[in-house]
């Protein structure tokens, strides 16, 4: 971000919605066209005729970014800058009170087979019951010298808070990121969180005793050791008074970090619910982030069709969008999940600004080749904010 945009930023009554449908954006599948191009999209295939378009790199190009990160880039920040790791982006999601000097990490439930190895990484996707189930065995361990916290997220996700004197964030994921192999000893990074490590291993040694003998749930997997962050809010930096509403606690985590109230998060479960609370909460804010999280996890899933078809019930949501009127509408993806890759890829990522201060590009559709000859260009994905702004009329002019 540019440091002159808190000093250009103003107080409007006018309105912002960036709906972010994580990992939009993929790579042709059998049939030579990627997901969006298979899709049938029309209202947002409308919107490309009618908006500026382009295609953003979350963190800089050939650079894969995770969903925290990718987020951080479409919320103005430089994600280089002002990482945070997954494990605080779960507590803060969950609205768990994580402090300074906490460490946090991000459990995956894992199946393992007789020889220790990994059948699945996420454990047949469990539902959120069997997680809160599985999570006093969890809460049994007791560490010298350190409080731990241990709380469901949703799904096989889950969340360990370690609390203690002398704790550091710098150590390493357990989880592979593949199959077929054991899980990874938690080592140390830097040599002022060796303690944290070895909390971190003692913990996880007592966890897979306690767990196994579950099905599927009989391991866990730990990423994104992280303390307690300190970003500058959407309040101090653009003068907004932003929400988010989001079904997955990691994507509220992240918006909470930037300020922004929550709104929701006992309720939500589907779009249908998203869209009843922004319209609900229509006349209190003047920013809203909405997310929609199934684009992704059908392209990690590697079903091509079912990535295809979230697309379309994503599409579908344009119109109570529109139907608000905002001032400025950005359509965006945090990363790139094509399903022939079944992971987060590197691929830049369509986007598109619509409003009534926008230029036309009167694009064919809204895939990612039309975005490429959009008028924004390809951008890094930070850039998108004060672009949103301008839109809105939220920035003064800079310099007489």
């Amino acid at each position: 971000m540019l440091p002159i945009i808190p000093e250009l930023a103003k107080k409007t009554g006018s309105k912002i919605i960036l709906y972010v449908m994580d990992g939009m954006s993929g790579l042709p599948g059998p049939g030579g066209k990627t997901e969006m191009e298979t899709a049938n999209l029309p209202n947002m295939d409308r919107l490309a005729r009618i908006s500026e378009c382009g295609l953003i790199d979350p963190v800089g190009r050939g650079i894969t970014p995770g969903s925290g990160p990718g987020h951080l880039s479409l919320f103005g920040y430089n994600p280089v800058e002002n990482l945070i790791g997954r494990g605080a982006l779960a507590a803060a999601g969950i609205g768990f009170p994580i402090q300074p000097g906490d460490v946090a990490a991000r459990i995956n439930f894992c199946t393992l087979d007789e020889k220790g190895n990994i059948v699945d990484r996420r454990a047949g996707r469990i539902p959120t019951e069997k997680n809160q189930e599985l999570m006093p065995k969890l809460r049994e361990i007791k560490i010298p010298d350190v409080e731990i916290f241990c709380e469901t997220v949703r799904e096989y996700r889950s969340v360990v808070i370690f609390r203690g004197e002398g704790l550091g964030p710098d150590v390493g994921d357990t989880d592979p990121q593949a199959t077929g192999v054991p899980p990874l000893t938690a080592m140390v990074l830097e040599y002022a969180s060796k303690k944290t490590a070895d909390i971190a291993n003692e913990f996880i040694e007592k966890a897979m005793e306690l767990l196994k003998d579950e099905s599927p749930a009989n391991g866990i997997l730990t990423r994104g050791y992280s303390g307690y962050p300190e970003l500058q809010t959407y309040q101090e930096l653009y003068k907004l008074t932003p929400a988010a509403i989001a079904t997955y606690p990691m994507y509220r985590g992240v918006a909470r970090f930037a300020g922004m109230d929550i709104l929701g998060a006992d309720t939500i479960e589907n779009m249908d619910d998203e869209l009843s609370v922004l319209e609900a909460n229509w006349e209190k804010y003047d920013f809203f982030f909405i997310h929609y999280k199934y684009t992704d996890s059908r392209g990690e899933d590697g079903d091509f069709e079912a990535k295809a078809a979230e697309l379309e019930k994503a599409d579908a949501a344009i119109e109570r969008l529109l139907a608000l009127e905002p001032d400025a509408l950005a359509v965006a993806g945090d990363h790139t999940t094509p399903a022939v890759w079944k992971a987060h890829s590197w691929h830049a990522s369509p986007v598109l600004l619509h409003g009534a201060w926008c230029r036309h590009d009167n694009l064919a559709a809204f895939t990612e080749n039309e975005c490429a000859r959009g008028s924004l260009g390809r951008f890094p994905g930070w850039e998108l904010m004060p672009l949103m702004l301008s839109s809105a009329g939220k920035l003064e002019k800079y310099g007489a």
